[in-house]
């Protein structure tokens, strides 16, 4: 199995998640953060399913799915990109000569230009039938 999640990568990306102290209530130790990015990037790069996450990355394709939804919901995502192009800009290795902004990925806080309503030039000839 190769190995997604580099030490240099997982230094990048650890600070960034959320810490889970140990459930008072016991119960089993949750699944390591790190096998589960592997799992996450495994799924992301290869477009497969959640179920065919591999069983020697060391987390089940549930608790891999439930971190990246939990990492979602955190804004885990948003953060690690902001940082990442930041790093990129500090080095002056970030080209934004090609870039694309996707409204599936930008929301639009304040909306944007509602035109005017088109008004009716006559009125409506259809036959209403039932």
């Amino acid at each position: 199995m190769s190995n997604l999640v580099t030490d240099q990568l997982w230094t990048g990306i650890e600070p960034l998640l959320p810490k889970h102290p140990p459930s008072p209530k016991g119960g089993r130790k949750r699944c390591d953060d790190r096998h589960c990015l592997e799992g996450i990037l495994f799924v992301l790069r290869g477009g497969t399913p959640w179920s065919m996450v591999p069983k020697e990355i060391g987390a089940s394709p549930t608790s891999c799915w439930r971190r990246f939804h939990e990492w979602t919901v955190c804004g885990v995502w948003d953060e690690l990109h902001r940082k990442f192009l930041r790093q990129l800009g500090e080095r002056d290795q970030l080209n934004t000569d090609r870039s694309i902004i996707d409204s599936a990925s930008v929301r639009a806080l304040k909306g944007g230009r509602t035109p005017a309503l088109i008004r009716p030039i006559a009125a409506n000839q259809a036959v209403k039938g039932t």
